[in-house]
C-alpha cells in the first residue's frame, strides 16, 4: 500500500492505493468518484481522459497516481470554477458541441489547458487532436474561434 498527496482541484487530497502505478484515471473516477473523466482507450490515444497537471494537458489513462505526487491536477469538474473555462464550456453549449458527449470532457480539458497556457484560438482549434466519433470537430473549432475574451 502507497500513500500518494496531491492537490486536486485546488484540494490537497492523500489517496492510499495498492500500487503508486496505478493509472490516475481509475484513482479519480472509482476512489475519489469524479466520473466527468472519461476512460476510452486505455492506450492514451482518444484523449477522452485528459486531465490537467500541473497546467498541461495529459492523459489520465496512461499517468500514475504516483507520477502526480506533489503535483496539481485540474479535472473537468473544476472547469466552471476558472473564467476561462466557464467561457470554454459556455460557447461548447451555445455552439451545439456535445453529442453523445463522450470525448466532450476529454476535449474541453485539452482546449483549456493550452487557452491558458497563452495557445492562440486559432492554434488550439487546429490542434486539437482527441478523437470524436461523432464528428463534432468543425462545431469545437467554432466554439473555440468564437470565445470571447481570448486572444
Amino acid at each position: 500500500m502507497a500513500q500518494i498527496s496531491f492537490k486536486l482541484n485546488g484540494v490537497a487530497k492523500t489517496v492510499t492505493v495498492d500500487s503508486p502505478e496505478t493509472p490516475l484515471l481509475w484513482v479519480l473516477r472509482d476512489q475519489l468518484g469524479l466520473t466527468g473523466t472519461k476512460y476510452g482507450c486505455g492506450i492514451e490515444v482518444c484523449g477522452a481522459c485528459t486531465v490537467l497537471i500541473n497546467g498541461e494537458p495529459e492523459k489520465s489513462c496512461d499517468a500514475s497516481i504516483g507520477e502526480v505526487a506533489g503535483k496539481s491536477v485540474m479535472t473537468i469538474e473544476a472547469l466552471k470554477t476558472d473564467p476561462l473555462g466557464a467561457r470554454l464550456q459556455a460557447a461548447w453549449l451555445e455552439h451545439q458541441v456535445p453529442q453523445c458527449g463522450f470525448c466532450q470532457s476529454g476535449m474541453l480539458m485539452a482546449a483549456f489547458g493550452r487557452l491558458k497556457a497563452g495557445e492562440s484560438r486559432a492554434s488550439t482549434a487546429s490542434s486539437l487532436s482527441n478523437i470524436c466519433q461523432c464528428g463534432t470537430f468543425q462545431r469545437m473549432k467554432e466554439a473555440i474561434l468564437g470565445l470571447p475574451g481570448v486572444a
